[in-house]
């Protein structure tokens, strides 16, 4: 069994089933977790069940991303008060030993609507079809430099390197298509002294013409958590997702947000 396959059946039994037997059967004893709010091991999560189904939790998946033995899930949370409002977007990093899942990343912020945000885009529509599994490690190369390059300021007079100056659509509720949205969206942030500041990369996990990043920064003077998610087009972003959270001082566990 494939590592997506374990993960979209440990998913399903989850938060699809609400069956705590079978994801105890498809999460290690020693399941390790990061999600800021959830104490880690399999017991909490499960012990969790009975009531994301009372309040009716609905996920859809809509992007899954695969490489070696992690797996990536752009996911949309209905009825997801207890994870922080009525309608979250996530995106869950899932680490897969044997043929079980045996840690779990996540970053989540509240869902909006196409209708409300800068580009007329949501933040999960858009591209889903896995092409050019021959030009993985070639994409994925090429967002570890643009990571440096852009994101981390070393060289950002390149972004055209990078970014397509035709075709750029963005998923980011607050920013606009185009390189021109994105610089805007930029500016606006740094006059606010909300400047957005990436530090360090914990994740380039990549299929494709995808390549999924998740690293930790700043907004303003907050700890923050940035995943992002590209869509690359011979050799250019040309679309782009992303979910921020911000890192808090208190977890319920000691394994940290990554």
């Amino acid at each position: 069994m494939s590592a997506k396959e374990i993960v979209l059946n440990a998913v399903t039994a989850l938060f699809v089933n609400f069956d705590p037997e079978a994801a105890k059967e498809l999460l290690t004893e020693d399941y390790i977790q990061h999600n800021p709010a959830v104490p880690t091991g399999p017991a909490p999560i499960i012990g969790f069940l009975p009531q994301l189904k009372e309040m009716g939790l609905k996920a859809e998946i809509h992007r899954v991303i695969a490489e070696d033995d992690l797996v990536v899930l752009h996911v949309t949370y209905d009825n997801a008060q207890a994870f922080g409002a009525e309608k979250m977007v996530a995106f869950d990093i899932f680490r897969v030993e044997g043929d079980k899942v045996a840690e779990h990343w996540d970053n989540l912020q509240p869902y909006v609507a196409a209708s409300e945000t800068a580009s007329g885009n949501s933040m999960v529509d858009g591209t889903t079809e896995i092409t050019d599994l021959d030009k993985t490690a070639e994409n994925k190369a090429m967002i570890e430099a643009f990571i440096a390059d852009i994101l981390m300021g070393g060289a950002p007079d390149k972004i055209t390197d990078y970014v397509s100056t035709e075709t750029y659509i963005q998923h980011n509720p607050g920013v606009d298509n185009g390189l021109e949205g994105l610089g805007a969206a930029i500016k606006a942030m740094a006059e606010s002294g909300m400047q957005m500041t990436y530090a360090k990369t914990h994740f380039v996990i990549a299929e494709g013409n995808f390549v999924f990043t998740a690293s930790e920064g700043a907004l303003g003077d907050t700890p923050t958590a940035f995943y992002d998610l590209f869509r690359i087009e011979d050799g250019k972003i040309v679309e782009h997702w992303d979910v921020i959270a911000e890192i808090p001082a208190e977890m319920a566990h000691d394994n940290g947000k990554f």
